[in-house]
């Protein structure tokens, strides 16, 4: 055994203190935070020699994770030599491809996956994966929901819940119900999921595509890879994206669309206000009006659900229940509050614009919308003639709002500038009128005012309350 102990470098935190021999093979994890702590752990219960590198601070919750298995770090910085002579790296999804540590792993052709793929190979758990452009995080907690209900030992991972990869270190769980983003996607090659969902394709994080929506598209639809005709795949029917796809490909899997109103070979669908899924194990049905969550993008996250669950042949009354009594997901259209006869409504989860087309189409009351942030290659014209129908103002929040000045000046009457969630909630207060509605949908990411999305949304939740 060779003892490494490595003293801290100027302006990097460092804890080198390990042993292993140097015989196994080495895996390097970028990024310290849920996957990549996760990840760390389950590779060093492998026998890995394992490494971590964040160039930024690690959060303290993952620093103590990192120290109690004895694993090796680092911290704001990378160094290359102790990246660059690794076996294998396991990258977080949020570290984009174009940063220049990542063109070095590439330069050298050091295989480079997510912690999704790499905690797949040590488990033989069943698999629900659910992605889309929007829509996966209610569908996954609603899915997870309904199969806890239902008794099974299931665990939730990816965008929510704790790392695949711990869970896959520390638990035994014999499903696992995983929300996959595009980015968790594009570092799986061998991964399979035995009940794929996916919602639907809207422009999203082009910015991370070379702002090409072809190359988006085929991120999504590996979810698809490795699956087999004993496999089920279920999707929105009427996603024109995601039909034609399936056309041109024709997967060798159990195909299971659903669609708003019944057609051809659809499998779930409501018909006479009554929600109607078919399967092999029978046909569900429960009335529309008891279903917990309202709005048509609601309506398709519980169909897709529904439908995961009868495929598990989960019993009716479990699923009619689980329906019924779901809570919902915080920062999606998320009732804060009234005051003075305005309903402020949080959807901070809108991080894109087809995410606030589906937010703007359930508004039923004239609304002041905010929104703004890190625009993304977005396209306004997508939500136009809803804003221009349901609007009564608009407040953009970012710190560079000329994209949407641009789009939407001298089409809405009333638009304020806003460059903190104190001062947009204040504008917003001042415009909107008794039965109004002021949403929050930002149609953007988070990152120039706020850490991320929940950080945006809780803000908007403590300015109305103070109100």
């Amino acid at each position: 055994m060779i003892l490494f102990n490595i003293e801290k470098k100027e302006n990097k935190g460092l804890n080198l203190a390990f042993e292993m021999p140097l015989a196994l093979r080495r895996i390097v994890i970028l990024g310290g935070g849920e996957s990549g702590s996760g990840a760390a752990v389950l590779a060093k219960k492998q026998g890995f020699d394992v490494f971590l590198s964040d160039s930024s601070e690690i959060k303290p919750k993952y620093r103590d994770i990192l120290e109690k298995y004895g694993i090796a770090y680092e911290e704001n910085g990378h160094t290359e030599d102790w990246i660059l002579n690794a076996g294998e790296i396991i990258k977080s999804p949020g570290i984009p491809d174009k940063i220049a540590i990542i063109q070095k792993i590439k330069a050298k052709k050091i295989p480079v996956i997510s912690e999704i793929e790499f905690a797949g190979r040590y488990t033989k758990a069943k698999m629900i994966g659910i992605t889309g452009s929007n829509g996966k995080t209610t569908t996954t907690l609603l899915t997870y929901h309904i199969l806890k209900k239902a008794g099974f030992n299931v665990g939730l991972a990816g965008n929510v819940g704790d790392s695949l990869a711990l869970q896959v270190a520390e638990q035994n769980y014999d499903y696992y119900v995983i929300e996959l983003s595009s980015f968790q996607l594009d570092g799986m090659y061998d991964f399979k999921v035995d009940i794929a969902i996916l919602l639907n394709i809207t422009p999203d994080h082009l910015d991370r595509y070379n702002y090409e929506m072809r190359n988006y598209i085929h991120s999504k639809l590996r979810i698809l890879q490795n699956q087999t005709e004993n496999d089920a795949f279920i999707y929105w029917n009427d996603d024109p994206v995601v039909s034609q796809e399936i056309e041109n490909r024709k997967p060798p899997v159990a195909l299971y669309p659903f669609a708003e109103k019944k057609a051809a070979g659809v499998k779930a669908y409501t018909e006479n206000n009554t929600i109607i899924i078919e399967t092999l194990n029978n046909t569900f049905t429960m009335e529309e009006e008891l279903v917990a969550l309202t709005g048509t993008h609601n309506l398709y996250n519980s169909l897709a659900a529904g439908i995961a669950a009868k495929l598990l042949d989960i019993k009716d009354d479990i699923i009619r229940q689980s329906l019924s009594d779901f809570k919902g997901v915080e920062h999606r259209l998320e009732k804060v509050a009234r005051v003075r006869g305005v309903e402020y409504i949080n959807d901070s989860k809108a991080t894109n614009v087809n995410s606030t087309w589906y937010a703007l189409q359930s508004m039923k009351t004239p609304t002041v919308l905010i929104l703004g942030g890190t625009d993304k290659g977005n396209d306004y014209s997508e939500i136009e003639p809803l804003v221009l129908n349901r609007c009564r103002a608009l407040v953009f929040l970012g710190t560079d709002n000329s994209k949407l000045h641009a789009f939407f000046d001298e089409k809405v009457e009333i638009i304020k500038d806003a460059r903190s969630m104190e001062e947009a909630v204040s504008q917003a207060y001042e415009i909107a009128h008794k039965g109004d509605t002021v949403l929050l949908s930002p149609s953007c990411a988070s990152f120039d005012l706020f850490l991320n999305y929940e950080d945006r949304g809780r803000q908007f939740k403590e300015c109305v309350r103070k109100l």
